[in-house]
């Protein structure tokens, strides 16, 4: 564990066991507690529970560098290789990306590596990377 804190995120699914195989078999994510209308997972060394619940609408997006982004969507940053290793397990699984693995702000800074996909109920992600991880808070003139 880093020296920052562990975020703590909360988040409905509607299958408990279609978010253990996504969460523990698919993204790797090691469970702790569970109950059976919750789980503990640990994304990259920070919580995530999944909570049993109804079914919600779809979220809205919002533009961002010409791509509809899902405005509500968790994830994490990666390493460069480890997100280059994570989107090419998710192509063999034959994921269906919202946006398939792509470079976003190219040339530019905050230059950075992104894709989104769904979980099986419906939770957005997004898990980026940095060539340069310094670019992470750097700010840009103008922001697309």
């Amino acid at each position: 564990m880093s020296d920052r804190p562990p975020f703590h995120l909360a988040f409905p699914v509607t299958d408990l066991s279609s978010a253990r195989e996504f969460y523990g078999t698919l993204l790797g994510c090691a469970e702790g507690r569970s109950s059976d209308k919750w789980i503990d997972f640990d994304l990259y060394g920070h919580q995530i529970v999944a909570h049993l619940a109804p079914p919600e609408d779809a979220a809205p997006t919002s533009t961002v560098d010409g791509k509809a982004v899902p405005v509500r969507h968790f994830g994490i940053v990666l390493p460069w290789s480890e997100w280059q290793t994570l989107a090419e397990r998710l192509r063999e699984a034959k994921t269906i990306f919202i946006i398939e693995p792509r470079l976003r702000f190219a040339g530019e800074i905050g230059e950075q590596a992104t894709m989104f996909f769904l979980d099986p109920s419906g939770n957005a992600l997004e898990f980026k990377a940095f060539r340069d991880p310094s670019q992470l808070f750097a700010k840009a003139t103008e922001v697309r």
